[in-house]
Order: C-alpha cells, then sequence, then structure tokens
C-alpha cells in the first residue's frame, strides 16, 4: 500500500434515498443511544468525532481506540448495514474484541435518514460512492484523520462492511486501492455493481452475466492508471440469503481474481465452523489474495459467534446471526494477529520461523513441525492468536482439540532473553471426527440454492469438489453426498451414506 498522497484525495463515495428494494438490503433494530459527541475520543472507548474534515457526504463519524493503542498501529472501517448505526455495529461486530486484544484502532462511519429513509451506504450511487466524491471521499477523510490521531500505519488501512455497508466497501476498495490494503463484503456486492438506483435491486438478486474482465474493469476504471497492489479480499456470503443473492459472491470472486491477474482456479478450501467453506485464490508469491467464505444454510447478515472462545466474537440481534465469528476469520486473513498487528509474535529480534506444517491430526490432537530460527532458545506457539504453548524443538502437538474443528497456529522464535520475535505465516489444522455423511436429491436449482453446489456460465459445480453436474435449472437432478463438512461429490450411481 502507498502511504497518503495527493493522488488519493482526487476522486469518489456512498449513501442517498433508499426505497423499498433498498429497504431490503438491511433492516435492522433502530438507531442505538448516541455516545456522546467529542472532538477526539479517548482511550478504550468509543465515541462521536465531530471535526474529522470534509465531509461532502454528510456523514457521522464514530471511532473506537483501545486502551493501550500503540503508535504505527492498522485501523479498520466498519460500515453498518441499512436501519444499523455505528453502535449496534461496535456493540455486535466483534470487531471493538478483536482491537482491544490485537491493538488497532476501528473507525465507524454512520449515515442517518437525512441522506437515505433506511439509513443505508449508497453503494448504487455515482454520486457519491466514486472515488472523490460525496460519501466516499468523507469515508477517506474519517481515515485520514484516523491516522493522524492515532499515528496509524497507512499501509495497514482495511475496510468491512455489511449489506449495503458492503456494496459501499467494495466500492472503496476499487476507489482508494492506494489507502485500502484490505476488505471484507460481508453479504454484499461487486464494485460499481449498479450506478442508479433503478439499477440496484437487479444487482441484489441477479446474475449480471458480465466476465471476470468486465467486472475487473469496473474496479480499474474506479482509479484509471493505477496499476497496483491491489488490496486483498475477503467475500462472506450464506447460501440461504435472498436479500442479497449469493450470485453476488461469485461476481466478487470473479472481479477481484481478476483485477489480481491470478484466475478462478482455488488454491485451497477448507471447512471452517458454521458449516462455512473457505475458498483462497493465492497471488504469484503464494499469499492469499482472495478469500471466499461461504456458510450454509445462512440468510442475510453479518456472521457471528457469541462466546468467550479464542475465535468467537459478537451478540445477536437482527441481521447478527449466530453461526461463525467472520470479524475473527477477516482479521487472520489480514494478518491483524502477524507482526504489527498484536496477536502472536512480539517485539525481539529473531526472523519468523519458515516452513510451518500440519504433520498429523486426531481427535483431539494437532502436531505441527518447522524450521529451525539460529540463536533461538524456545519457540511459541499460537493457537487462534493466543498462546497455547511452548517448544524447545521444532516439534509441538497441541492437545485437548474439539473433534471435527479448524484451529488456525502461528510460531515465533524467542530469544535467550525471552523476547518473542516475528510470528510465521498462519495454518491451519482440521482434527478428525465430528462429522457424519450425508446424502441430498434435489434439481440442480435447489441443490444451488441450499449451498451444496455453485454456478458459473449457466453450468453447476458440486460445492467443495468442483464436479460438473450439467446445466442450472430445475430439470437436471443429482444425488450429493456430503463427505466432509460442506463438501460434496456426485453420488447418482449410490450414496453410500
Amino acid at each position: 500500500m502507498h502511504p497518503p498522497s495527493a493522488h488519493r484525495d482526487s476522486r469518489r463515495t456512498l449513501a442517498t434515498a433508499c426505497v423499498a428494494t433498498l429497504a431490503l438490503l438491511l433492516g435492522v433494530l433502530g438507531l442505538a443511544a448516541p455516545a456522546s459527541a467529542r472532538t477526539g475520543a479517548a482511550a478504550g472507548t468509543f465515541q462521536q468525532v465531530t471535526d474529522f474534515g470534509s465531509n461532502p457526504g454528510n456523514l457521522q463519524m464514530y471511532e473506537y481506540a483501545p486502551v493501550g493503542l500503540p503508535s504505527g498501529a492498522p485501523v479498520v472501517v466498519a460500515l453498518h448495514g441499512c436501519t444499523q448505526s455505528a453502535s449496534d455495529y461496535y456493540n455486535d461486530s466483534g470487531w471493538a474484541k478483536f482491537a482491544d486484544q490485537w491493538k488497532f484502532a476501528v473507525v465507524f462511519p454512520q449515515t442517518t435518514t437525512a441522506n437515505n429513509i433506511e439509513k443505508c451506504f449508497s453503494w448504487f450511487d455515482s454520486s457519491k460512492d466514486t472515488r472523490g466524491n460525496g460519501e466516499a471521499a468523507s469515508i477517506l477523510a474519517m481515515v485520514t484523520h484516523a491516522e493522524q490521531q492515532f499515528a496509524g500505519d497507512t499501509h495497514r488501512v482495511y475496510v468491512t462492511g455489511l449489506s449495503a455497508g458492503a456494496g459501499m466497501t467494495a466500492d472503496l476498495l476499487a476507489d482508494y486501492p492506494d489507502v485500502f490494503a484490505g476488505g471484507s463484503v460481508d453479504s454484499g456486492l461487486p464494485a460499481q455493481c449498479a450506478t442508479t438506483l433503478t439499477a440496484a435491486s437487479g444487482c441484489q438478486m441477479n446474475d449480471q452475466h458480465l466476465t471476470p474482465a468486465q467486472w475487473g474493469k469496473k474496479v480499474k476504471d474506479s482509479d484509471p492508471g493505477y496499476s497496483g497492489p491491489w488490496p486483498r479480499v475477503a467475500i462472506w456470503q450464506g447460501t440461504a440469503d435472498y436479500t442479497v443473492y449469493p450470485v453476488n459472491a461469485t461476481e466478487l470472486v470473479a472481479q477481484w481474481t481478476d483485477v489480481w491477474g491470478i484466475g478462478q482456479t482455488p488454491s485451497s478450501t477448507r471447512s471452517l465452523p458454521g458449516s462455512t467453506t473457505e475458498t483462497l485464490y493465492n497471488d504469484g508469491t503464494g499469499a492469499p489474495a482472495v478469500a471466499s467464505f461461504s456458510i450454509s444454510g445462512m440468510g442475510h447478515g453479518l456472521a457471528i459467534d457469541p462466546g468467550s472462545g479464542a475465535g468467537q466474537c459478537g451478540a445477536t440481534g437482527a441481521y447478527f446471526l449466530d453461526t461463525i465469528c467472520s470479524s475473527y476469520y477477516t482479521a487472520l486473513f489480514w494478518g491483524l494477529d502477524g507482526p504489527g498487528g498484536g496477536g502472536g509474535g512480539g517485539t525481539g529480534s529473531l526472523p519468523a520461523p519458515s516452513s510451518l506444517t500440519v504433520t498429523a491430526t486426531t481427535d483431539t490432537t494437532a502436531a505441527l513441525s518447522w524450521d529451525a530460527v539460529d540463536s533461538a532458545a524456545s519457540y511459541t506457539v499460537y493457537r487462534d492468536g493466543t498462546e497455547t504453548g511452548t517448544a524447545t524443538s521444532t516439534h509441538y502437538t497441541d492437545t485437548g482439540l474439539t473433534a471435527g474443528t479448524a484451529y488456525t497456529y502461528t510460531v515465533a522464535a524467542v530469544d535467550p532473553s525471552g523476547a518473542a520475535g516475528a510470528a510465521s505465516s498462519a495454518v491451519t489444522a482440521t482434527t478428525t471426527g465430528g462429522f457424519t455423511p450425508r446424502c441430498f436429491t434435489a434439481d440442480n436449482y435447489d441443490q444451488v440454492a441450499a449451498g451444496r453446489a455453485t454456478t458459473s456460465g449457466g453450468y453447476v459445480y458440486a460445492a467443495g469438489s468442483g464436479q460438473a453436474m450439467g446445466l442450472y435449472n430445475v430439470f437436471v437432478t443429482h444425488t450429493l453426498e456430503e463427505t466432509a463438512p460442506d463438501h460434496y461429490v456426485v453420488a447418482d450411481a449410490g450414496c453410500p451414506a
């Protein structure tokens, strides 16, 4: 990412009248009691900021700064959905928990009924969601204010949002790729899918029949002349979302893989809690550039998982759905738990261990190995961002785990003085057991609607295995066997389950 520059201040934004069709794009409980206005936020508080700078989009700025926020910390921008407020998102999304744990600041932009009767950000209005204009420009001003106020790391600024906020998130990533290192589009739409209110409902519900190159062009045209680096994009989508249909996730993958120039062949797929399938698309260095998270059976909303566990977060409510903590996995995808982000690793000078590998798993254990680091006295192992044990060799076995569950690990070398160095790249270990195969017989349309299959170019493919199933219609029927969580194979000849 590039530091703030005159270039980034010169163009786009999002928020206007959202009639009945846009009311679908998130209706949540009324506006929570506002925090008291002030010119800056005290550490560890959620407060309104009234003097953040130019505000052509007529938005309000709220922010959360955890206690002990260091200089050079990342900044996350979190955009609420229609009829929600900044305080709803602060209270229920889980982002404050990880800001406390991994030490980053969070900006919560807020739109009001003065802009839009349903309090939707205007992802569909080119006068408000484009570089240098309207709401997009207001949000950029908030980012600049937070960077200056907290001495934030201008190379580690991220944006996330739900529904209409997710539509705006995608637009902001396209408008300001020189500002945002990554984004997360939760139950949202591709960048610049609609440029008018009339076209908005069509984007929400229908395949736009654009090629990946056509989708990618919408991003590249949002900031002409920019050639990278591009933001790393996470895409979250429920398979039973009938407000913003799952086809939008397919289109988002097509859009951002084209922008990155990495094609649409997945680099890896794994199962996560909450009937979630993670599919990664790596860049030329092998690092994930685009991540798609498909949640089987989830409707329209933000995925949360209330609880005190390391990978849990949020509070249930309208459009805050109890499945998986999307904020946690998004933070991991962005690397907020790594060096400079707080969790995993420390202030020591030793380099990160390389070649961290999962060597074996059982129902309750995960075995790891990694390459030795010169001068290391020991190693600290982190599970899901929290220290879980130490080792004096380059091997470690974690115990007491839950069957059929995915865990994320990093490791850091510790010098003779006891200071932990940089954390390694993360790996995921999924314990065995905890799953019973099931079979489903239905037409291709219903298999896609249920999240057991995906569609591309009018054809259907089994989720997980990618096996071809024929045309996307109600006249072709197949039996699918779920052989692992959210991994399906065609079993027309007989289903062992």
